[in-house]
């Protein structure tokens, strides 16, 4: 088996990092697969070979994440950023529209097209708060008959989370590109469920769209084709040739994390993580800050500051002699983030939490 000895610490807000296993299948099974004598992403999408790692990634997503029969699942291309205009078009229309909670970026951009389309309205929107918490349900504006509220589940760049999926009387849209599949999702309370593979489920280039099957009756007609769930739908995902290299590691990440205790596993693990590194900015004695209201935090994306920028981008140079890499905060907001999705080994956790002592020490 392929194997690679300098693995460095990847806090990679996206793409994800992948396990060493998973990588070492790929590299080992790419050149020739399944004795075909071919790599898979040469092979017809058609063929029986890649037929079985297309619905066995199907079958093994709807056992990790236990969705409902009447729920369908699809391989789309183009990642979340896509569903912000396709779930507008069709889920919703002049009749059914949806309130959307705006708790920062990615809230912020999936209004922006369901505006264009007519179809939302700002149901809350954190910015007064530096979008640095989620709203509680009272803060709602449900007042304008809306038949959904959508959701960012976790904002990856602001690090910030809901909780938990309280009900707020109509049933959810949800964008969980950086935390499904890092914990159990309460089905009967959702509509749609999307998010880009490359955070906790593979290779990116596509999303993976969750949706009730009794929503495609009301598709509009004049839909195009390929942005039709519908089509894909009846496809199985396969109306034109998918993105075979991100499915196949995708099949590879679901059986990972099915070897690895599954869903249940996965949110132990992501609270401990998350855990270890809240509590060394907590205890730094104020030379580690984290913007975000406590009952808000991330278990994704650790996000926090230090005193002054010129430390930040001291503390992002010195962790780098020590492998430890992609930690500089998004571009919009600076500071730090560290991004410990599925696969990030523990040893990544412990060697930072282990750098940030020291050099608070050092220079605090």
């Amino acid at each position: 088996m392929t194997t690679v000895s300098n693995r460095v610490h990847n806090f990679c807000a996206g793409p994800c990092v992948l396990p060493d296993d998973v990588l070492s299948e790929l590299a080992d099974e790419l050149p020739d697969f399944d004795k075909s004598g071919m790599s898979l992403i040469e092979m017809s999408h058609r063929s029986a070979s890649y037929d079985q790692v297309h619905h066995e990634t199907l079958d093994l997503l709807r056992e990790l994440t236990a969705v409902p029969d009447d729920f369908s699942i699809m391989f789309i291309q183009g990642g979340a950023s896509l569903q912000f205009a396709m779930l507008p078009m069709n889920v919703l229309s002049a009749q059914r529209t949806a309130g959307y909670v705006v708790s920062g970026t990615w809230g912020k951009k999936a209004l922006a097209d369901a505006e264009k389309l007519g179809v939302g309205y700002s149901a809350w929107d954190g910015g007064a708060d530096s979008y640095a918490r989620m709203p509680s349900l009272d803060e709602l504006d449900m007042g304008h008959g809306a038949s959904f509220l959508h959701v960012t589940s976790n904002e990856t760049i602001g690090g910030i989370r809901m909780a938990d999926f309280a009900d707020p009387g109509v049933p959810m849209l949800a964008d969980m590109s950086s935390d499904y599949l890092s914990r159990p999702i309460p089905w009967d309370r959702f509509a749609v469920v999307y998010g880009g593979a490359q955070k906790n489920l593979g290779p990116a280039g596509m999303s993976v769209v969750f949706a009730r099957t009794e929503l495609f009756d009301a598709i509009p007609d004049n839909t195009p084709g390929y942005l039709s769930y519908a089509t894909h739908h009846k496809g199985d995902s396969l109306a034109n040739t998918p993105p075979m290299f991100t499915i196949w590691g995708t099949n590879k990440m679901l059986k990972w994390i099915k070897d690895n205790g599954g869903l249940d596993a996965m949110e132990s693990r992501s609270q401990r993580r998350s855990d270890a590194l809240y509590q060394a900015i907590d205890q730094s004695g104020g030379f580690y800050r984290s913007p975000v209201d406590e009952a808000s935090r991330s278990r994704m994306n650790i996000v926090f500051r230090l005193p002054n920028e010129e430390l930040e981008s001291t503390f992002i140079a010195e962790a780098a002699t020590h492998d430890m890499v992609n930690l500089k905060g998004h571009r919009s907001v600076g500071g730090i983030r560290a991004s410990i999705y599925n696969a990030l080994p523990d040893a990544s956790v412990e060697a930072l939490t282990s750098f940030m002592a020291d050099f608070a020490s050092n220079h605090g």
